[in-house]
């Protein structure tokens, strides 16, 4: 049997992992509005955060991006990305 202390921990280590969960989820839908902000700094910080969160969903995510931004900068910096990500996940 489990004694209180692992109890403890195991429920303290699933709470953990729920919010975790959580905050990823709210992360990545905040990153993924800011991506197609009116503010230039926002866009380029939303870049960053999906540079290092490759999937799937962040390449086709940036190509209706990349359809999308004017900014001859950071459709470059999104280029590069797309291509990185695509080279990583096959």
């Amino acid at each position: 049997m489990m004694g209180p202390r692992t109890r403890a921990l195991l429920l303290a280590l699933g709470v953990g992992t729920a919010l975790g969960a959580v905050l990823a989820q709210h992360s990545m839908g905040r990153h993924r509005r800011d991506l197609f902000s009116a503010h230039p700094l926002r866009r380029l910080s939303a870049l960053g955060y999906l540079n290092g969160h490759p999937s799937v969903e962040a390449v086709r995510l940036l190509r209706d991006y990349l359809s999308w931004e004017q900014h001859p900068m950071l459709r470059r910096r999104a280029e590069g990305i797309v291509r990185r990500m695509e080279a990583r996940l096959g």
